[in-house]
């Protein structure tokens, strides 16, 4: 029987399993930032290793202000490598993808609503210390009983250690427990190398997730709302 859940954040409740990337990607052809393919991979790559390595990001930062960080990396990396660009533009850019989330987030609060009756809910993420503020201000903070996060308590994922955190703030075993993320390497391997059950929200990532090796998912899902019919199968 599954007793608990613990699910990813990023790319998984925030983007229905579009990997950050791709949603920035996206965004910036929205609004008209041609940028080579590769640069923008590199970029992308900088802005994440910056807001990982450098204190930008204060506990009290709403994901906006993370965002605008963030491009503001991107953009500066841009400009530094030959690509010029519109700083007013990384503004824009920022608070559509704010926008996308949020949209994304309403549709997401019915099925944490129907999970959370059944189940008590730990986050496990890779963020940057302000996970806390984010969800609270996205209004799905009360769906869990624990927010596990990387900057906080200093593990990463792939570490099984950080799934660790979360099975034992839920005083279960992991095999009473199901764990689901939109990341092969970083949810689902180390879920099922501690015992969990594993659902895969296989969407789109950007370096593409390959299921090889050792370590399966148990259930694959195209869509967040899925999680509904994979909790209520009698096969749990």
């Amino acid at each position: 029987m599954i007793k608990g859940l613990l699910l990813d954040y990023g790319g998984t409740i925030d983007t229905n399993g579009l990997h950050w990337a791709i949603v920035l990607k996206n965004s910036y052809a929205k609004l008209g930032v041609a940028v080579p393919e590769d640069l923008f991979a590199k970029a992308y790559a900088f802005g994440e290793r910056g807001l990982a390595i450098n204190p930008l990001v204060r506990p009290s930062h709403t994901f906006l202000e993370v965002l605008q960080l963030k491009l503001g990396q991107q953009f500066n990396f841009l400009e530094s490598n030959g690509c010029p660009v519109d700083h007013d533009k990384a503004s824009l850019i920022a608070l559509d993808c704010n926008d996308f989330v949020r949209e994304i987030i309403k549709k997401s609060i019915p099925i944490l609503e129907e999970l959370a009756r059944d189940f008590p809910m730990v986050i496990v993420s890779n963020f940057y210390g302000n996970l806390e503020t984010v969800l609270q201000d996205f209004g799905i903070r009360k769906y869990f009983a624990h927010v596990v996060e990387s900057a906080v308590v200093g593990v990463r994922k792939p570490d099984p250690a950080i799934y660790q955190i979360g099975i034992d703030l839920l005083e279960l075993s992991a095999s009473e427990c199901m764990v689901v993320g939109d990341s092969f390497t970083k949810d689902i391997v180390p879920a099922k190398q501690l015992g969990c059950t594993a659902v895969w929200l296989n969407v789109k990532g950007w370096e593409e997730d390959k299921a090889t090796g050792e370590y399966q998912a148990d259930v694959e899902i195209d869509d967040f709302s899925d999680l509904i019919k994979v909790t209520q199968s009698t096969k749990f």
